[in-house]
């Protein structure tokens, strides 16, 4: 019998969603024991979330500082698995601070240590830098990335921000006036992601994932677009100067660095609606004298490797 956690943290239910379609073929299955972990902050982020919560979230989940959790007696985290499918979201440009926080504790090290684990990720749209963060995370973890599998929204950049604020602030996944497509991860890419589940449990029960990212992969687990990696580099450094500049004026909700929150959510906006424009020109423009670059980015980041500094 074959032992399967999976490990989430899902606001909206959405994660939890897709994290149950992909194990459908696992709980179907008499060789493979499945169990769920959730995550629990001891102060939980609202959901829907409320401007200021969701603005003030930000230096402390770029530069990754870990928050408490509870639930931590749980048995299931004394057990040891054949696998384990991490289920987790990206809030700006890196792993949910519940997961973080769950990861760098050393229950979990226990836990994912010389583990398979197959990430799984929701999200709008850039996630290739979380990845690499995760990447980390489990490498400090001593655990063995075996497989990634990342559902976004399809939809264009500029239309998936409006639909998902909607959706974050408001706590409904609707269409935004009617007229606006649903946000998130779409029904039919959540009810089709069983697809993933038969390639893991074929692996699974061989004991061998050496080819599993490949044949994930041959199902479309990953789609990468370049011009997101693109935006996700720069953002990134960008929002760790921000970060730091933020988290030097206070502590989280303080008042002290609240103008400096909303200096940052004002940069924020005019960096999606006028700076992301200008930086996708720059990307056509050097679409063909970096077509070896861009292809060896697309490799990489459709892999389970890490860059060795």
């Amino acid at each position: 019998m074959k032992k399967v956690l999976v490990v989430y943290y899902s606001q909206s239910g959405q994660l939890l969603d897709i994290s149950k379609n992909i194990t459908k073929e696992l709980e179907n299955s008499s060789e493979v024991n499945l169990s769920f972990y959730e995550i629990k902050l001891k102060k939980n982020f609202p959901f829907p979330w409320d401007k200021k919560t969701f603005f003030n979230a930000f230096p402390e989940t770029f530069l990754q500082v870990p928050s408490g959790l509870v639930g931590l007696e749980d048995p299931i985290l004394k057990e040891k698995y054949d696998l384990i499918i991490l289920s987790y979201q990206v809030w700006y440009l890196s792993p949910s601070i519940p997961v973080n926080s769950f990861l760098t504790l050393d229950i979990a090290k226990v836990l994912f240590k010389n583990t398979p684990i197959v990430t799984v990720i929701g999200c709008r749209n850039m996630w290739v830098m979380a990845q690499e963060k995760m990447k980390k995370l489990l490498i400090q973890n001593k655990a063995n990335l075996v497989g990634n599998i990342a559902l976004v929204d399809r939809h264009i950049n500029h239309i998936s921000v409006i639909t998902i604020l909607h959706w974050m602030m408001k706590g409904v996944k609707t269409k935004f006036l009617g007229i606006f497509p649903k946000p998130g991860v779409s029904d039919k890419d959540i009810s089709e992601s069983t697809k993933f589940g038969t390639v893991i449990l074929n692996s699974l029960l061989k004991g061998d994932y050496e080819n599993l990212q490949g044949q994930l992969l041959e199902k479309n687990a990953i789609v990468i677009k370049p011009f997101l990696i693109v935006m996700d580099k720069r953002a990134n450094i960008l929002f760790g100067k921000w970060a730091n500049f933020i988290s030097s004026k206070g502590i989280v909700n303080s008042e002290s660095r609240q103008p400096f929150i909303k200096l940052f959510s004002i940069y924020l906006t005019v960096a999606i609606w006028l700076i992301a424009p200008i930086v996708f020109l720059l990307f056509l423009l050097t679409f063909i004298p970096l077509t070896k670059s861009r292809n060896r980015d697309k490799k990489y980041y459709s892999s389970v490797h890490i860059k060795k500094n």
